[in-house]
């Protein structure tokens, strides 16, 4: 299965719009697609937001932290920086949506590389 491309301005005006509810589903759609891209589907987006809500945003720390390592070893040939620190250190201020637009570019150069082959 191939990773999709979303909008990022898309993305953030539907989780405003929503209050929220959009942004739980492309959290859990860019973890699932960051796995894929890993070719590492331990972790898998339902459970990362679960866990996230459950521990009160604990977990969120952790997940932002692995995306970045998991994106700079993806294994779709494609270079993509390790962000983990960024990642890090924007979740610990609450500001997760910038998380998510900045994955949702690195997910999107790599699905550009995807259908450049």
């Amino acid at each position: 299965m191939s990773i999709q491309r979303r909008s990022i301005a898309t993305c953030i005006v539907l989780t405003i719009i929503t209050c929220g509810i959009y942004g739980i589903y492309w959290f859990i759609v860019i973890t699932d697609d960051v796995g894929r891209a890993s070719e590492d589907n331990s972790m898998s987006g339902g459970i990362a937001f679960l866990l996230t809500l459950v521990t009160c945003g604990i977990y969120g720390i952790y997940w932002a932290y692995q995306m970045g390592k998991k994106l700079a070893n993806n294994k779709k040939g494609v270079n993509i920086a390790d962000n983990s620190i960024v990642y890090l250190i924007l979740q610990i201020f609450g500001l997760g949506i910038i998380n998510y637009a900045i994955i949702q570019n690195d997910l999107n150069q790599i699905s550009d590389a995807q259908t450049a082959n």
